[in-house]
C-alpha cells in the first residue's frame, strides 16, 4: 500500500488513474470511498489498483490522503513511487505522516508517540498500554490538570498588577488542595514507569543461585527448548544468557547467570560478578536452589548477599530428588518457597503465576494509565519537583511573583508531554525514530 498526503494528493492521483468501468474524477468523489481501476504512465499500464480517498479534515493527517493498494511486486511498487515523484510528489520523511497529524491537531504529542509504541509492541500487554495512550485518556487527564493550574497561575499573575493594593485573587487554600491532588496523581503516573518500561522492553528477570541449582534447566523449561547447556559440572554457565519468553501476553527477559560461589577461576569469578550486576538491574529475580543438597541455613546465607528491596521469588528445585520430611521442614519455615522440578517440568506454571502475582500484573488490564515512555517520565518528575516548590512556597507564604514562576515551570513540563509546549529539536528527535511511511 502506497500512501500520499497533501493538498494535491487526490488531483495528481486523478491524472494517473482510470476507473475500471465508468470514467471518474477522483477530486469529485466523496471522502472515504474506494475505487477500482488502472494506474497508467501515459499509455503504459503499471498495475490494477484500489484507490482509497480520504478528504481533509477527515483523514489520519488532517489533509487530503490517498492510499493505493497495488500488487506486491517490488518492481510495481518502485514504478508507482517513481511515477508520483515525476509528478512532483516527494518521498515522506520518517514519521512525517504522524508529524502532520500532530501539526494539524489530529492527535497530541503523547498520542503520536503511542503510535510508535504500537508499531513496536512485541506483546499483547505492550500493545494494550499503547492503545490506551493512543485513545487519549492520559492526555485528557493531563490537559484538565494543566487547565486548573493555568487558572490559578493567571489569578496569581493578576495579583502582580495590583501589588500596591495588597490583594489576593487566587484562593491559597484551594491552590494548596489542587497542588496536593496533582502531586498524588503525578506520583502514581511516575511510579508506573518502572513497570511500564519493563513491559515495553521485556521484564528483566534474573535467575540466580548456586552452581548446579538447575538455573539453565529452568531456563530451558520456561522456553520449552534446549537453549542453555546443562551438565553436572559446576560452573558450566560462566556468562549471562538472555532469552525472551512471552507469558500470558507479557514479555519476560529471563537471564541465566553463573552460579554464586567463591572461586579462584578468573573467568568464572567475572561471571559471578556479572550475575550480581544483573540481579540489581532486574525488575524481579528468581533465587533458585537445589533442595536435595542445600540446607535452609545455606539458603538464608545466600539471601543475605542478595538485594531484598527488589521483588524476588524463592524457588526450591529438584523436588523429585528429596524426601517428604525435608519438604515438610522447608514448608514449616518462615520463608515462602515455590517448589518445582525443572527437569520434569513440575510446577513451572505455578512459578509463572507467582511472577504475575508478585509484580501485580493481573491488575494491568484495569489500570487506567501506565507510563512506558522515558520522556514522559522525565517530564513528570520535573513537574513534580516544581509542584513541590509551589507547595513549599505556599507553606512559607512567598511572594506572588516567585510563586508564579514555579507554577509556570510546572505548566511548561506538563505541557511538553502532550505537545502544548514543543520545540523543533524535540519534534525532530521524536519523529526521527518512526519508520518511513508512518
Amino acid at each position: 500500500m502506497i500512501r500520499l498526503s497533501g493538498s494535491k494528493a487526490i488531483a495528481i492521483t486523478n491524472q494517473l488513474f482510470k476507473a475500471r468501468k465508468n470514467s471518474k474524477d477522483l477530486t469529485q468523489e466523496p471522502t472515504h470511498t474506494v475505487h477500482l481501476g488502472l494506474l497508467k504512465d501515459e499509455d503504459t499500464i503499471l498495475d490494477e489498483v484500489l484507490v482509497s480517498i480520504f478528504k481533509n479534515p477527515h483523514s489520519y493527517t488532517g489533509e487530503d490522503v490517498v492510499e493505493i493498494s497495488c500488487h506486491g511486486s517490488t518492481y510495481i511498487q518502485q514504478a508507482i513511487i517513481q511515477l508520483f515523484i515525476n509528478k512532483g510528489i516527494r518521498q515522506a520523511d520518517a514519521g512525517e505522516f504522524t508529524l502532520r497529524a500532530f501539526l494539524n491537531g489530529k492527535m497530541d504529542l503523547s498520542q503520536t508517540e503511542a503510535v510508535a509504541d504500537l508499531i513496536d509492541s512485541q506483546s499483547k500487554t505492550a500493545k494494550d498500554i499503547a492503545i490506551k495512550q493512543l485513545r487519549g485518556g492520559f492526555s485528557t487527564d493531563l490537559k484538565k490538570l494543566r487547565e486548573k493550574l493555568i487558572h490559578f497561575a493567571s489569578l496569581i499573575e493578576l495579583e502582580l498588577d495590583f501589588a500596591e493594593e495588597d490583594v489576593e485573587f487566587a484562593d491559597r487554600t484551594a491552590l494548596i488542595k489542587l497542588v496536593e491532588q496533582s502531586q498524588i496523581y503525578i506520583k502514581e503516573l511516575s511510579q508506573s514507569f518502572q513497570l511500564g518500561n519493563a513491559i515495553k522492553n521485556g521484564i528483566p528477570t534474573t535467575i540466580v543461585g548456586r552452581p548446579n541449582a538447575g538455573k539453565s534447566t529452568l531456563l530451558n523449561a520456561l522456553l520449552n527448548e534446549e537453549r542453555a547447556i546443562v551438565t553436572d559440572i559446576p560452573g558450566t554457565t560462566r556468562d549471562t544468557l538472555e532469552e525472551i519468553i512471552n507469558i500470558n501476553g507479557i514479555q519476560f527477559r529471563f537471564i541465566d547467570t553463573a552460579g554464586l560461589r567463591e572461586t579462584t577461576d578468573i573467568i568464572e569469578k567475572m561471571g559471578v560478578e556479572r550475575a550480581l550486576e544483573k540481579v540489581n538491574l532486574s525488575t524481579i529475580y528468581i533465587y533458585l536452589f537445589d533442595i536435595a543438597t542445600v540446607s535452609l541455613e545455606e539458603v538464608i546465607k545466600d539471601l543475605k548477599a542478595l538485594p531484598t528491596s527488589i521483588p524476588h521469588i524463592l524457588v526450591a528445585n529438584k523436588t523429585d530428588l528429596v524426601a517428604d520430611d525435608k519438604l515438610d521442614f522447608f514448608k514449616k519455615s518462615n520463608l515462602d518457597f515455590v517448589y518445582i522440578s525443572a527437569k520434569n517440568d513440575t510446577s513451572i506454571d505455578l512459578l509463572k503465576e507467582q511472577l504475575f502475582t508478585d509484580l501485580n500484573l493481573n491488575s494491568i488490564a484495569t489500570t487506567p494509565t501506565i507510563i512506558s515512555n522515558l520522556r514522559h517520565y522525565e517530564a513528570l518528575e520535573k513537574t513534580l519537583d516544581e509542584l513541590n516548590l509551589v507547595q513549599t512556597g505556599l507553606q512559607n507564604g512567598i511572594s506572588a511573583d516567585l510563586l508564579a514562576i514555579d507554577i509556570r515551570q510546572a505548566l511548561f513540563h506538563l505541557g511538553s508531554i502532550t505537545g502544548e509546549v514543543s520545540t523543533d529539536d524535540l519534534l525532530g528527535n521524536i519523529f526521527s525514530k518512526f519508520c518511513i511511511g508512518k
